[in-house]
């Protein structure tokens, strides 16, 4: 089943979210470690305007446990995502000055797929394509009409997902030192009618 992301999510929701901060080589894991990481994580999730933020995310469930999750959020907001983060690090006495992400990831008019992880155990059953299909309600919520995301250009099997679920590649970027193609969709007509009605 998929559904909204809701505050009791939260340390599942970490869980993943730490895998793909893992794979994107971010400093900012490097330099606090996974654990400290997934604790900042969880504290900001409650925070409905952060990157990471309930509000902004769909969770898989199955049998009751979190089996995946997709986090995204309207270009517009991409100034406003990692406050929280900055707010709980200063609140353990840690510099505000430190990034988790220091590169812009969203083109302009979109509603961007930030982050989408599968559980390992969960992996193979179609979850990341029923999560990929959902975002778009999310993007509905928010107003937007097209849906975006990055691909890091060393993740073929994922660019093939996302070419099969309708996107095309509109543009390249640099994350964090990897290149990454940008990919854009429209939002499917059939979730469009299927929300106004």
């Amino acid at each position: 089943m998929i559904r909204f992301a809701e505050k009791q999510d939260g340390p599942a929701v970490a869980e993943l979210i730490l895998v793909i901060l893992k794979d994107m080589e971010l400093p900012f894991l490097e330099e606090f470690g996974e654990a400290a990481a997934k604790e900042a994580i969880t504290a900001a999730y409650d925070d409905p305007t952060y990157r990471f933020g309930f509000q902004r995310g769909l969770v898989a469930e199955v049998d009751g446990k979190i089996a995946g999750a997709a986090f995204g959020y309207p270009a517009k907001d991409e100034p406003i995502i990692d406050r929280p983060l900055k707010n709980y690090l200063a609140s353990k006495g840690l510099s505000a000055d430190i990034d988790m992400f220091i590169d812009p990831e969203a083109f302009p008019n979109e509603w961007y797929l930030d982050s989408i992880a599968v559980d390992a155990a969960f992996r193979g059953q179609g979850i990341g394509s029923q999560l990929l299909e959902a975002v778009d309600l999310l993007a509905i919520r928010d107003g937007e009409e097209v849906v975006g995301l990055s691909v890091d250009q060393l993740n073929p099997g994922a660019k093939k997902l996302y070419l099969r679920e309708g996107f095309a590649v509109v543009g390249q970027h640099t994350i964090s030192g990897h290149l990454y193609d940008h990919m854009q969709r429209k939002i499917k007509t059939a979730v469009r009618e299927k929300v106004s009605c």
